[in-house]
């Protein structure tokens, strides 16, 4: 069992977050059957998965709101203290956490919308901040292969507090023809699990992240045993997966699951219901930053694996026979990967034998 309590006292607390979201999955499905007034039908399985599907008009679409969370806070943080502005990787970032969901349930995304929320308009006076957002978040955009369709930018006194802003947005994506949504469903015993590597914290963990920075004397100046600061290393900007799953799906493989690991770390493995086993007998490296927020933190591999990436930034669960070709599909659109596991018949969880570890179903439950 993982221990969580280090991330809780960071101010994020799943186990009441979880059972907040599975109520809003319950209410939200009552609401499927309006679909038919507009001649169009839910696609079974979408609830409690990456994006939401729906088939209209002889089209399959997925869309997905998603938000970045605190990273913005550290960019901040960060340029109060060297001048340096990161808010472009930030707006990749925001991006990320968009178009990695959408693109989860085997969908290419077509549309991005952006919510940049302040609680003073006066923010985008800076413009090492705001031109500098703009120009990341087209850029993400552009590498997502999807437009920019526009967004919100309200400012919200009393309601959001200090000079920072808040990063969301929606996309729109489109399952290609010939082609059913994915939704880990198919899953069996047997099939392979392929690993594409994080390039650092990603879209997750940055509430602990903030809160180990703010208990060291040099705060996000620290140096990391490379030398690198602390805050440019968490300012990294997370990966973004389009180009791989645009390729993915325009070649013969048929992936079971597909899946960015963000929060809960490696027990977002267990999104489908399906009863079986992961098995994970190969680790990417642990990024620096990752493994010193670990240190830091006092967490065990075990609390490690189930709230960071710890180098695993996105899965692929596909047929024995397709492994190898995924592997190169990642490498021909610029992304190392290589085959980290297997599925097993079992239980529903898990295992990393390397590091004495095995994450039960209770762990983790969607509905």
């Amino acid at each position: 069992m993982s221990n969580l309590g280090e991330y809780q006292r960071a101010g994020v607390d799943y186990s009441i977050l979880d059972e907040v979201k599975k109520a809003a999955v319950r209410r939200a499905a009552a609401t499927s059957g309006l679909l038919a007034g507009h001649d169009a039908t839910e696609v079974a399985g979408s609830r409690g998965s990456t994006a939401y599907v729906l088939n209209v008009g002889g089209l399959t679409l997925a869309t997905v709101t998603e938000g970045l969370g605190t990273k913005s806070v550290i960019a901040e943080e960060y340029l109060a203290v060297t001048g340096e502005s990161r808010f472009a990787d930030v707006a990749i970032d925001g991006v990320a956490a968009i178009v990695n969901d959408v693109i989860s349930v085997g969908a290419n995304p077509i549309v991005i919308t952006a919510y940049f929320a302040t609680g003073d308009a006066a923010w985008y006076s800076d413009e090492r901040k705001s031109l500098a957002l703009l120009e990341g978040w087209q850029r993400a955009c552009e590498e997502s292969g999807a437009v920019w369709g526009g967004g919100e930018s309200p400012a919200l006194p009393g309601m959001l507090t200090g000079a920072g802003i808040e990063l969301a947005g929606s996309a729109l994506a489109i399952v290609p023809d010939g082609r059913e949504p994915v939704f880990g469903d198919r899953v069996e015993p047997g099939d392979r699990i392929v690993v594409l590597p994080s390039s650092g914290l990603h879209t997750n963990g940055s509430s602990l992240a903030r809160r180990i920075a703010g208990n060291l004397p040099d705060g996000l100046r620290t140096k990391l045993p490379s030398g690198r600061e602390l805050g440019a290393a968490l300012l990294d900007p997370s990966v973004l997966y389009p180009a791989f799953v645009r390729g993915l799906l325009a070649s013969p493989v048929r992936p079971h699951f597909l899946n960015p690991i963000t929060g809960h770390g490696l027990l977002k493995m267990m999104r489908p219901a399906t009863e079986v086993r992961y098995r994970l007998d190969r680790l990417p490296e642990v990024p620096e930053v990752l493994g010193f927020l670990v240190e830091q933190a006092g967490m065990s591999d075990a609390e490690a694996y189930a709230t960071l990436n710890m180098g695993i930034g996105y899965v692929v669960v596909v047929p024995a026979d397709d492994a190898d070709r995924t592997v190169e599909i990642a490498r021909e659109t610029g992304y190392d990967a290589f085959v980290a596991g297997e599925v097993e018949a079992g239980p529903r969880s898990v295992s990393v034998p390397s590091l004495g570890i095995e994450y039960l179903s209770d762990e983790f439950k969607t509905t």
